[in-house]
């Protein structure tokens, strides 16, 4: 059976792919980026591979790979692709599922379509990974928001940084939400000290419970 978790965040650059990495690392989970923008770089999936310790078989080929660097739906009509968000459907997988979104959640994969939309027709659980940085609280709850408006389940928000007590605590609180972790930044990102992080950081159980209401 399939547990899916959906692993977006509030902004984009905040170290999803890498939390995404030790996530489907200490799960030993199935990882799927369903559209990757941007691949003259090293793309999320290589990234995953190089930091999760999971062999290749388990992260599954994009839905769409698009050359421009940009936001979706514009990488999508310079390279003179039609996303079919319709067609994006979660593949049935033995074990758990890591799927990595793009950016934040109102990032379009259409001029009409954007990631909470698809989110909300998987309802699957979503982790949202937060920087701990300043402006966090403001783009931390208003995602929050935005996943309950959708009634998209929500087990917890991961942060990402340095220590931030009070941010961390206020987001908690006010958004009612649990504090699943704090990942924080490596001096050298590598798989054995990814995984050592996220072990000392986080209880991998918590990521395979229900949703809090």
């Amino acid at each position: 059976m399939t547990q899916t978790i959906i692993v977006t965040g509030t902004d984009t650059g905040i170290g999803k792919t890498v939390f995404a990495a030790a996530l489907a690392g200490a799960l030993n989970a199935t990882y799927w980026k369903p559209v990757q923008a941007g691949i003259e770089d090293e793309t999320d999936r290589q990234a995953v591979l190089r930091l999760s310790g999971l062999a290749e078989a388990r992260l599954l080929p994009e839905a769409y790979r698009l050359n421009t660097p940009a936001s979706p739906h514009l990488a999508a009509e310079i390279d003179g692709v039609t996303i079919d968000a319709e067609a994006l459907v979660l593949p049935d997988v033995d074990g758990p599922l890591v799927v990595e979104g793009a950016g934040g959640l109102l990032v379009p994969l259409t001029r009409s379509l954007t990631y909470i939309d698809v989110f909300a027709r998987w309802r699957a659980p979503v982790v949202l990974c937060a920087r701990t940085t300043l402006g966090t609280i403001n783009h931390t709850l208003l995602s929050i928001e935005a996943l309950r408006a959708r009634a998209i389940p929500l087990l917890g928000v991961a942060f990402i940084g340095d220590a931030n007590v009070e941010s961390e605590r206020v987001i908690a609180g006010i958004g009612r939400v649990r504090r699943l972790g704090r990942l924080p930044l490596l001096p050298q990102l590598s798989v054995d000290a990814l995984r050592a992080a996220f072990a000392q950081s986080f209880n991998a159980d918590d990521f395979l419970k229900d949703p809090a209401p």
